[in-house]
């Protein structure tokens, strides 16, 4: 399990519904907490709470840049990398366990 390496994660509500972007050092811990409601802001106010899509990176610095690279790219963009891999849309939180 790869639970303290930087990653650039993808949630959303509902299958091409509102989407967040976010990076963290924990990516099982943050995930969780999205779930709890307890980070307030965009995704909270969203209900954003299904993990999508995920990437871990070997620094963070390299994790804040594919994040504010993903952060520019347009809707589709979003949606066809998250197809790519996830073509259902399901919730992969149960996958970091």
């Amino acid at each position: 399990m790869r639970r303290r390496e930087p990653a650039v994660y993808i949630i959303t509500n509902k299958p091409k519904g509102t989407l967040y972007i976010g990076v963290t050092s924990n990516l099982p811990q943050r995930i969780w907490s999205h779930k709890q409601r307890l980070v307030d802001g965009f995704a909270k106010r969203y209900g954003l709470d299904q993990l999508v899509w995920y990437e871990y990176h070997d620094g963070m610095e390299q994790a804040i840049l594919k994040e504010k690279q993903l952060k520019k790219w347009e809707r589709p963009w979003k949606f066809r990398l998250i197809f790519e891999s996830n073509p259902t849309w399901r919730d992969l939180f149960e996958d970091l366990a």
